[in-house]
């Protein structure tokens, strides 16, 4: 178990059966057999997938940042190209992309790169719309590491407007949530911009 995640609730007094049981009822709504030989298991699949795919509730961004060390650098840290897939709570569909953090250390207190990545994972496997995973992103850096300032910027492709509804293929949303001195100060804000490829 990841020394992150922190102990699941009773899932409001759902048991699996009942969950199983949803999803079957979901299969007979579609007009399928849920009886039928390649839908038996299903239900069951269906439901260990969504468990894994919304690990991130059970996930503590705090204890994700909690460890830091002690460094002289008072420049920019970007990790940029961060995979993440999530879905989209108004169709449970998913959408994914990349997403790109930034923060400017104070007092020399910087974390180990792969606890960005880990704290884009916490927020994105969860039921989301992108303009708030983005923020929360920025708000758990910007909380427990306290630096200067913290930029997030994501770029998500979205299947809900892929498969359904308008069916535009390849279009991407992209949001940003920038704090301290990647608000106020033009330079920081483009010399991160430039860094993972956008204008500013």
């Amino acid at each position: 178990m990841s020394p992150f995640l922190v102990k699941a609730t009773d899932n409001n007094g759902i048991d699996a059966e009942q969950a199983r049981e949803a999803v079957r009822t979901l299969l007979r709504y579609m007009g399928e057999n849920p009886d039928r030989d390649g839908l038996m298991e299903t239900p069951d699949r269906v439901c260990r997938a969504w468990i894994e795919m919304t690990e991130g509730y059970r996930v503590d961004a705090e204890k994700i940042l909690s460890t830091t060390f002690e460094g002289s650098s008072d420049e920019m840290v970007v990790l940029k190209d961060i995979e993440f897939t999530s879905c989209c709570e108004h169709h449970l569909l998913t959408f994914g992309g990349k997403a790109h953090v930034a923060y400017l250390p104070s007092q020399g207190r910087i974390v180990g790169l792969s606890k960005l990545a880990r704290i884009v994972d916490a927020f994105a496997q969860r039921l989301q719309v992108q303009e708030r995973m983005t923020q929360q992103i920025a708000d758990a850096v910007k909380t427990h590491l306290q630096p200067h300032g913290v930029a997030v910027v994501i770029e998500g492709q979205h299947s809900c407007m892929c498969v359904r509804g308008i069916k535009k293929q390849g279009a991407t949303m992209v949001t940003s949530s920038l704090h301290g001195v990647f608000r106020d100060n033009a330079a920081t804000r483009a010399e991160f911009m430039s860094l993972i490829g956008r204008r500013d």
